[in-house]
């Protein structure tokens, strides 16, 4: 395919947006329209503002559709892409793609308008005329309400050139432009088309375009040069004049500094750009002559603050060697430049901002006079522009204040608040794969990634719905139709349907674990009762533990009426759980009503017994058996001198006294997982300990301990003693060399490598969390079969071993795991054992609207009433590539006999920025991987593409290309070849979506 966009013509657009608002109710795919307060706008460059909030110059303005998303819902001042004498073909073959990468903070490695500068000032003007029109006929605003903002590059001489020139003049002053001419013209000759807007408001809408313009320039451009572009367009073009200021001028040190202590430390940026670019002391002066000139010129000067910063590319990132960093991590730095230069001024110098401005902040950006306010990184994550209707509504809760001075003080609060502002800092551990392993399909790609993330696919949607609505007993029974142990999972499950969750990208991920406890406590009551097996079958198995995955195994059997023996060498049940995790995990009252499930299904339990041999079971009349002894050899750490302990061994014996232990005062845990967090969490509260040290060789952002339990053990004041290898413990302390970090690889996690330095750790105990071992020696007693690792070897559909009717779940079966892929096992294994499927499916019986109304909202849970209430119900509807796109080149499809709408990709649209392949659930990139409608035969030509074009409207006839192969398809024929959803989906669009083909 060509990354190189097709601009659609005015009647084109047009046409879309009427037919779209009209029979779907939404304008370039965004839901909800915000319609502005007429009393509560402002003022700017002596025009009306309804409010100060819109798109940065960049991937949100380059295209009218583009600028039509944002207005309709919620931008009024928009500030264009930038245009320079470099356009085109020949810029855009300059721009290494993908070019956006906005998982978490933002980079990209684009620059200017990849259209030729006539194309753009096309774009923007029929943007003008869209939004003018939309204004009335959708009753959106007043028609004077909204503002434009050019943004010009990149020298002198490049901005007085012939194109620039006449690119400048036509934005101030359009009525002899042949766009607006056609625009005026298309409007005037379809006056039937609109219900409220007639003849005379066409003829009224203004041919001055832009008073105003923001000056780009690039990294390293002289402070003269900055002042003579200033100068020029503001004396020669008259235009109120912004100059974009970067965070060099904040000075290496103080860059380096704040990223560092935010947990940017990995960024990679030297002090090349900061010794090359505009210096402050230079800045403050050239400022000073030119707020001066703009009064003589009764003009308004300020700066735009700020740039993008630059940063290299050190993990493969984007295909570049440098990229500029955006959003989150850029708002300390911009704000904390804001609040500098107020002061410097007294308030008096004005400041249009840009630089990490979201939801979390806009309001208060605006409310310490800062204002205009763009946005682009925010806008680039699910939600897309609809995130703007939320962000214009916070700001406008109030009137627009008349600007008279920037308020210095609140202002240099908002900075310092910034570096401790939890939704600026990075996270203590690296960002989790989000992605499945799967590829797109082309048709029917939702899905709920939580769901999908989950071992044991629960049906998380349908139970987050049932719980909102205060239905506990139905959302129990939805959880324990797969997941036999809601109490356990719902304290301690590792949650990887939570990592997986599309609203990390909004702000944090539905607390699906924490709802699942929550639909268990109060529906616990109410379900038990109704806990029965079905009828007996013929069917005999034993389970060897009563762990979580044994417990699990004897529950799907026994509810299916097979006769299930636990055999547990312990006095209880509950593995562990029982026996390991401390009661400040989670109680024994909670691991006893999981345990009752399986004691309504009349599963017999026999503790104190430890079974050594499997045949000893088959003799008694068992035709199956599951092993789920776990993985109880301990792992070993020796050092050169002293003595360690276990962790099992001390939690166990923790657990077993209460806590009523003799440790010393100082205590050393060694490791990074999560047995070594319960390990340091349970030292710290033993009597007469004054100091637990965490030990690791990496740092805590390379830990395998999860985040939550990061967190914990942070709160309690446990010390991280990081880059530490062990050696040796003698006399109270323990030797440890120094480690030191290397490059990171392209998964992001730094290698390690030993330095000549030595530190000591006070110590009176050592305790090592070090991984635990499968019983070896045990299979083989049994003859299992075992690989070079000594772990069983199985069927990983079924769990069964080499020999037939002997299984294994659980850590045993494979290593160390988490308690649902136990039941996952379980779950794998019974289903083998009876031969037939033993758990239902519980698809989200919610609508299409209840997703819609929550997308582009940001709510954290403090802030909802529940969970369901920010659950996005992607099981319906995900279309996160539609809403990350900025340029609406991923469309979502009604296909009249489907079930659910589908997605295509329109080829002529994108310029293959790749931002729809970082937020896509799959492994995949849509604008790549969907099936995608190209203009024209060479468009087709040149793409791989599945797809087709529209040879023949009328008849409805096409090129098609479906798994390689092409060939012609009669749309309307249901006895053509071709797959038949795609037959169908091709006259949907030519049926129903024509407006998308030129």
């Amino acid at each position: 395919m060509s990354d190189l966009m097709t601009c659609m013509s005015f009647g084109q657009l047009m046409e879309w947006i009427l037919e779209e608002e009209r029979s779907r109710g939404t304008v370039f795919g965004v839901h909800r329209a915000y319609k502005a307060d007429p009393g509560k706008g402002g003022e700017i460059f002596g025009r009306k503002l309804e409010n100060p909030i819109g798109p940065a110059a960049g991937p949100h303005t380059q295209l009218a559709q583009n600028i039509v998303a944002s207005y309709y819902a919620g931008a009024r001042f928009f500030e264009l892409k930038t245009v320079q004498k470099m356009d085109g073909q020949e810029l855009a073959s300059c721009i290494n793609k993908p070019c956006i990468l906005a998982e978490d903070e933002g980079y990209n490695c684009e620059w200017s308008t990849e259209l030729t500068v006539p194309d753009a000032m096309g774009e923007y003007i029929k943007a003008w005329f869209l939004l003018h029109v939309m204004a009335k006929e959708f009753e959106l605003g007043g028609q004077d309400g909204f503002q434009f903002n050019i943004s010009v590059g990149y020298d002198l001489a490049g901005i007085k050139t012939p194109k620039i020139d006449a690119f400048i003049e036509g934005m101030k002053e359009a009525k002899d432009t042949a766009v607006f001419k056609e625009c005026q013209e298309w409007l005037l000759d379809h006056t039937d088309l609109f219900q409220h807007v007639n003849a005379e408001d066409i003829k009224r809408i203004p041919s001055a375009v832009c008073n105003s313009a923001t000056i780009s320039t690039l990294h390293g451009c002289p402070p003269k040069e900055i002042e003579s572009i200033a100068d020029y367009l503001l004396k020669e073009k008259h235009l109120n004049t912004f100059i974009k200021c970067n965070p060099t001028l904040l000075g290496y040190e103080f860059a380096r500094k704040t990223m560092d202590e935010m947990g940017y430390d990995y960024m990679a940026f030297g002090d090349f750009h900061f010794l090359d670019d505009l210096q402050y002391g230079d800045a403050v002066p050239m400022l000073t002559r030119l707020i001066e000139l703009s009064g003589q010129l009764g003009l308004e000067f300020g700066v735009k603050i700020t740039n993008t910063f630059p940063v290299d590319v050190t993990r493969g990132e984007l295909p570049s060697e440098e990229m500029y960093m955006s959003g989150k991590s850029l708002f300390p730095l911009s704000i904390s430049l804001a609040a500098k230069l107020s002061a410097q001024f007294k308030g008096k110098l004005r400041i249009a901002y840009s630089g990490g401005a979201d939801y979390y902040n806009i309001d208060k950006i605006v409310s310490c006079g800062v204002w205009p306010v763009t946005v682009a990184t925010t806008l680039l994550k699910p939600g897309g522009y609809q995130r703007f209707t939320q962000m214009a509504e916070k700001v406008m809760e109030k009137p627009l204040e008349k600007w008279q001075g920037v308020q210095v003080e609140k202002l240099s609060a908002l900075a310092e608040e910034a570096k401790k502002d939890h939704h600026h800092l990075k996270s203590i551990k690296p960002l989790p794969v989000r992605k499945s392993d799967q590829q797109v399909p082309l048709l029917d790609c939702f899905y709920a990634p939580c769901q999908e993330g989950c071992p044991i696919h629960q049906d998380i949607p349908e139970y987050i719905r049932l719980t909102g609505e205060g239905r506990y007993k139905e959302a129990l029974e939805v959880i324990l139709d797969k997941n036999p142990l809601p109490f356990i999972t719902g304290t301690l499950c590792a949650h990887n349907c939570m990592t997986k969750c599309t609203r990390n990208f909004y702000e944090e991920p539905v607390d699906v674990r924490g709802t699942k406890l929550m639909a268990a406590k109060n529906g616990y009551e109410s379900v038990l009762p109704y806990v029965k097996a079905k009828a007996a079958i013929s069917k005999k198995t034993a389970v060897v533990g009563g762990g979580p995955a044994g417990i699990a195994a004897a529950y799907f059997l026994a509810r299916e009426g097979a006769d299930v023996t636990i055999f547990e060498k312990e006095a209880q049940l509950g593995g562990v759980i029982r026996y390991v995790i401390p009661e400040f995990r989670i109680t024994d009252s909670d691991i006893e009503k999981d345990l009752s499930f399986i004691k309504a299904l009349g599963v017999t339990v026999k503790t104190g017994r430890a079974i050594g041999s499997v045949q000893e079971l088959k003799d008694e009349g068992f035709d199956s058996v599951i092993l789920a002894v776990g993985a109880h050899k301990h792992g070993i750490l020796s050092l050169e001198k002293g003595e360690v302990r276990n962790a099992l061994e001390f939690l166990r014996e923790y657990k077993e006294k209460n806590g009523e232990l003799s440790l010393g005062k100082n205590v050393v845990v060694i490791g990074g997982g999560n047995t070594a967090m319960d390990t340091a969490r349970a030292a710290s509260r033993v009597k007469g300990v004054e100091k637990v040290s965490l030990v690791y060789r990496r740092t805590k952002r390379y830990m395998p301990a999860a985040e939550d339990e990061l967190l914990e053990v942070l709160g309690e004041g446990i010390q991280f003693c990081e880059l530490l290898s062990p050696v040796s413990l003698e006399n109270g302390s323990l030797l440890c060399r120094k480690m030191e970090l290397t490059q990171a690889d392209e998964s992001g996690r730094a290698g390690v490598k030993e330095t000549d330095e030595w530190m000591q750790v006070p110590a009176d105990t050592v305790i090592a969390a070090v991984g635990e071992n499968v019983p070896t020696e045990f299979y083989q007693a049994n003859g299992l079969a075992v690989n070079e690792k000594g772990r069983l070897r199985l069927n990983t559909q079924t769990c069964e071993t080499s020999v037939a009717g002997i299984y294994a779940v659980g850590d045993g079966s494979r290593g160390a795991a988490t308690i649902v892929e136990g039941i996952r096992d379980a779950q794998l294994a019974a289903k083998d054992i009876l031969k037939k499927d033993i758990v239902s499916q519980h698809p989200d019986q919610g609508t299409n609207e209840d997703c819609y109304k929550k997308k582009g909202i940001l709510c954290e849970k403090a802030q909802a009433s529940s969970e369901a209430d920010r659950c996005l119900d992607c099981s319906r509807v995900c279309e996160n590539c539609v809403d990350v796109c900025p340029n609406r080149a991923n469309i979502s499809i009604h296909v009249p006999g489907m079930e659910k709408d589908q997605v295509i990709h329109v080829d002529y649209m994108c310029n293959e920025c790749g931002n729809c392949g970082t937020f896509c659930p799959y492994a995949s990139a849509p604008y790549k991987d969907k099936f995608t409608l190209f203009a024209s035969e060479a468009d087709m030509a040149d793409s791989k593409n599945d797809g087709f074009t529209v040879l023949d409207h009328e008849n409805r006839i096409c090129k098609v290309r479906f798994l390689g192969t092409e060939k012609q398809c009669k749309a309307d024929d249901p006895e053509d070849p071709l797959y038949e959803n795609l037959r169908k989906l091709i006259l949907a669009v030519i049926c129903d979506y024509s407006y998308l083909i030129p």
